[in-house]
């Protein structure tokens, strides 16, 4: 007896599909490299790209429309334009300076130029009213953007403080963390009030930047591990994990990542719809765009 064929349901329409910016790492110019001498690269880790594509969103680099060689007249604000929202991914240190402090050792430096990169695309999507969610480095960014504080160091700064990178097992190192009840996120993983991530930051929230809630701790030396921009500020979607929901453990035992995904994603959809304009986090509309401008020309 042949057994009747289940069909797949049809694909969306390209059109129907949520376009979805990620945020660009950079490899600043260096003579000494063989390949691509002394020019600036910009790319995206697969793992992140792989992820928000497994939902069927279109993923698009947001790259830096800045430099030594820049043509034409785009900017970040026709991509917030044109994008249905944005994930900050992670990379490289947070610079000090970001945050009105001095690099406590020349290790923790950072990269200033990324982060004025990155600055400004936050500014970009959050004047357009369009979603931002952060992964690591871009919930320190957001952090930072909003007014919050740093730890250079967690493990020398944070008293008590455990491990959070470990550069030897990399996406394969664990901890577990709080989910703070009556959160959103709380309401995105219910009856899972501890649970397990990765952990590949030696960076983390001191202060948390005014208008955000904190969704999640590490346990048990409490430093920051998921941030949410208050749904009383009556402004758009922004929300961040400390953790990579993109990875995944060998033996597949950390916190599911599909609800934060689905959450996000719903966020971009809704967006379409209305989005919720906001005001450059430094106050003054583009601020962000041109310091980063200023500061390429300076370089160059």
């Amino acid at each position: 007896m042949l057994m009747p064929m289940t069909r797949r349901p049809p694909a969306p329409a390209t059109t129907d599909r949520l376009k979805i910016g990620l945020s660009a790492c950079f490899s600043h110019a260096d003579p000494g490299r063989s390949l691509f001498t002394n020019k600036t690269l910009q790319y995206v880790e697969q793992s992140i790209a792989h992820w928000l594509m497994s939902a069927g969103a279109l993923v698009v680099m947001v790259p830096c429309p800045t430099g030594e060689t820049a043509r034409g007249d785009v900017t970040l604000r026709h991509y917030a334009e044109w994008l249905d929202g944005v994930v900050m991914h992670g990379g490289a240190d947070v610079w000090p300076g970001s945050y009105g402090e001095e690099p406590l050792q020349e290790a923790w430096i950072g990269d200033r130029i990324r982060d004025l990169y990155d600055l400004a695309v936050v500014e970009a999507f959050e004047q357009e009213g369009k979603p931002i969610f952060g992964v690591c480095r871009g919930l320190q960014l957001i952090n930072v953007a909003f007014g919050g504080t740093l730890y250079q160091d967690i493990e020398t700064q944070h008293p008590g403080a455990m491990r959070h990178r470990d550069p030897t097992t990399y996406d394969q190192h664990f901890h577990e963390v709080d989910i703070v009840p009556g959160t959103r996120l709380a309401q995105l993983y219910p009856q899972q009030s501890r649970v397990v991530v990765n952990s590949i930051h030696h960076q983390g929230i001191k202060r948390l930047a005014p208008g955000f809630d904190i969704e999640a701790w590490s346990w048990p030396d409490a430093v920051p591990e998921a941030i949410r921009r208050n749904p009383r500020q009556g402004r758009g979607y922004i929300a961040a994990t400390q953790w990579h929901p993109e990875f995944r453990a060998r033996d597949g035992a950390v916190l599911d990542d599909t609800p934060l995904l689905q959450d996000f994603l719903a966020a971009c959809q809704a967006a379409r719809a209305r989005p919720r304009p906001g005001r450059s986090p430094l106050r003054i509309r583009d601020r962000a765009s041109r310091l980063l401008r200023q500061a390429l020309l300076r370089r160059f």
